[in-house]
Order: C-alpha cells, then sequence, then structure tokens
C-alpha cells in the first residue's frame, strides 16, 4: 500500500483512535464484571449454603469469578477487535481513505456490518473516482473550443487571419459549439441529481416525431439517406414534457444520420408495448462492437467514428429515465443499430 514517505506509518491518529477505543472497551468489561461480580456473589452464596455450606463458599467463588473471567476475555476478544477495527475504518472514510476495507470477522452480526461497511465504502470509492474522471473529462471538453476560439482571435489581432465576415463567423460557431457543451453539462447535471424540472402536457407523439423527421430534412436530401416513420394511426397521446422528448429524439436521429452511409437507410417505429409506448430508431450502419456497446450510455464516451462531446446519448438517457420510462441499445458489427425507449402511457 502506497504511502508518503514523510508520514509515519500507521498515522498518529488512526493510534490514537485505537487506544481510545480499547480504553472505552476496557471500561465497559469492567462495568460488566462489577455488575456479573455482584450476580455471581449471590449465585454463590445460594450454591453454598445448598450443597457445601458456608465453607465452600471461596472455592465457588473463586471456580466462578475464573469461568466469568475467561468467559468474559474470550467475548471481549471476538467482538471488540473486529468492531475496533470498524471504527477505525470508519475513521479513515470520514479522512477520505475510501479504500479502506475490514476483513470480515467475529460474531455473524459484526461479519455483516463489516461486509456493508465493505460496501459503502466501495460506492463511495467509485463516486469518488467517476467525480475526478469527470472533472478531467470536462475540462478536455471545454479546451478544445476555447484553444480554437483563442488562436483565431490572436490570428485576427495579429493581422495573419482577415478581419472578414467569413473568419468572424468561425469564431461565432466556435461559441456556439461552447454554448451547446455548457448547456449539455448544465442538462445533464439537472437530470442526474434529481432537480430537472418537466413541463409535462398532453403530447401527440407521431406529430412530434414526425416534426424532429423533418426538421432533418436538408441533411437527409444532401447525403441521399432515406428516413422511414412506421408509426401506428392510433398511436395514443402522452402525458410528457415535449421540449425534453424531442431532445431525446434529435439526439437519436442525429447519431443514426451520423453513422448511416450516403444511400443508407434509418427507419423509426413506434408502438404501444404492456402500457407504455416504445420508439426505436435504427439505422443501416456498421454497427457497434460488442465491447463498445455497453459503454455507449456513458459521459464522455465516444467511438472511432464519434465527432460529438459524448453527452447526447447519456442526456437521452436521463431525460427517458426522468419521465419514468427506460432505454437500450442492440446493435452487431455490420448489421446497424437499434437504439429504442419506452414512455409510460400514465
Amino acid at each position: 500500500m502506497w504511502w508518503p514517505a514523510n508520514e509515519p506509518w500507521p498515522p498518529a491518529g488512526r493510534a490514537r483512535r485505537r487506544a481510545r477505543f480499547l480504553r472505552r472497551a476496557i471500561l465497559l468489561v469492567a462495568a460488566v464484571l462489577l455488575v456479573t461480580a455482584i450476580g455471581s456473589g449471590v449465585l454463590t452464596a445460594f450454591a453454598a449454603g445448598r450443597w457445601g455450606g458456608p465453607g465452600h463458599l471461596p472455592i465457588v467463588a473463586i471456580a466462578v469469578w475464573i469461568c466469568m473471567f475467561v468467559m468474559s476475555s474470550v467475548a471481549l476478544r471476538r467482538v471488540g477487535g473486529p468492531v475496533g477495527d470498524i471504527v477505525d475504518a470508519a475513521h479513515r472514510v470520514a479522512d477520505g481513505d475510501y479504500s479502506a476495507r475490514i476483513v470480515p470477522g467475529g460474531p455473524r452480526f459484526v461479519r455483516a456490518v463489516a461486509g456493508a461497511f465493505n460496501t459503502m465504502a466501495g460506492r463511495l470509492q467509485a463516486q469518488d473516482r467517476q467525480r475526478r474522471e469527470l472533472m478531467a473529462d470536462i475540462a478536455h471538453e471545454l479546451r478544445t473550443p476555447l484553444a480554437v476560439i483563442q488562436g483565431r482571435l490572436e490570428g485576427l489581432l495579429d493581422g495573419v487571419y482577415a478581419r472578414d465576415e467569413e473568419h468572424l463567423a468561425g469564431v461565432l460557431e466556435e461559441t456556439r459549439v461552447l454554448a451547446r457543451l455548457v448547456e449539455d453539462l448544465r442538462t445533464l447535471a439537472n437530470a442526474e441529481t434529481g432537480v430537472l424540472t418537466l413541463q409535462k402536457e398532453p403530447t401527440d407523439l407521431s406529430m412530434l416525431i414526425r416534426d424532429v423527421v423533418n426538421s432533418f430534412s436538408g441533411e437527409t436530401a444532401g447525403r441521399g439517406i432515406g428516413v422511414q416513420v412506421h408509426l401506428p394511426a392510433d398511436l395514443p397521446v402522452v402525458t410528457i414534457d415535449p421540449l425534453r422528448i424531442r431532445e431525446v429524439l434529435v439526439n437519436l436521429l442525429s447519431n443514426a444520420l451520423r453513422f448511416t452511409p450516403p444511400g443508407g437507410v434509418v427507419s423509426i417505429d413506434g408502438r404501444v408495448d404492456d402500457g407504455a409506448v416504445a420508439v426505436a430508431v435504427r439505422d443501416s450502419g456498421p454497427g457497434i462492437a460488442p465491447e463498445d456497446l455497453p459503454k455507449i450510455f456513458d459521459r464522455f464516451y465516444k467511438g472511432k467514428a464519434s465527432r460529438g462531446s459524448g453527452l447526447g446519448l447519456t442526456i437521452a438517457r436521463n431525460l427517458v429515465t426522468a419521465h419514468g420510462g427506460s432505454i437500450r441499445a442492440e446493435s452487431a458489427p455490420g448489421a446497424g443499430t437499434t437504439l429504442s425507449f419506452t414512455l409510460p402511457l400514465g
């Protein structure tokens, strides 16, 4: 285990906490022995009076005390040691050391507490690692557009680029990329912390889907990609936040179009399934490798051909989950990808 070379091991605070716990345990045992002594004295007097008279009182008392002392020592050693380890590990976690673990030992209930503590510490460690990775990912994603904006502005000021509309439009486009990234991060943060507000209202999902498809008509026509929409005529009205579900549909459709080659086909299917509306977006692209498929909903995860921020599918998952639905992906190399989600009818 790693530890700074200029700091003693074990830490002084850890030794003091363990010594304090042992002192308290000893006081507790002393109190228990005192109560036991009173009870054993009564039992000894009763036993001596019944089986041997007062003459056997010292022998019976000594025998009872020895038995009590041995039993108390065994119980203290069996319970006190594991409990002390739990207390020490809890202090280490409180100090920020999420790698603290306990070797389960002692009675069953103590082992159960140790197991629960190890599970808790493991989750805290994973969350701490994810937080650090998230900060690094955010810094990396923000660095690229900021570097482009800075470089172009410096070029304009130094006279490297002409101060015309074309170069200023390039800077403006990079600021829009940066603004979209910041907005995606805000939406994701609100969704994951449960503070995202949904403005739900009865919505014609068929109309919403066709409206999203029409918004991509320029891109699909330019690349020769066909979009087929298969929706039943009796698709029911659902109570959703239309702006948020539109964002989900835009994310799924833009991903499908990005990976569909020119001349390919993207299909959107809708149906009612077990009290929910199911929508599936299929592309005719190269598909996703099996090892990458479980990661596509992770924050900032990008495939080899991805050009986005890596947040679109993560946001889509959180928005669908906020509506009480679910989202999943199916794919195979060379067979395209299907991204589908469900929304409850209630």
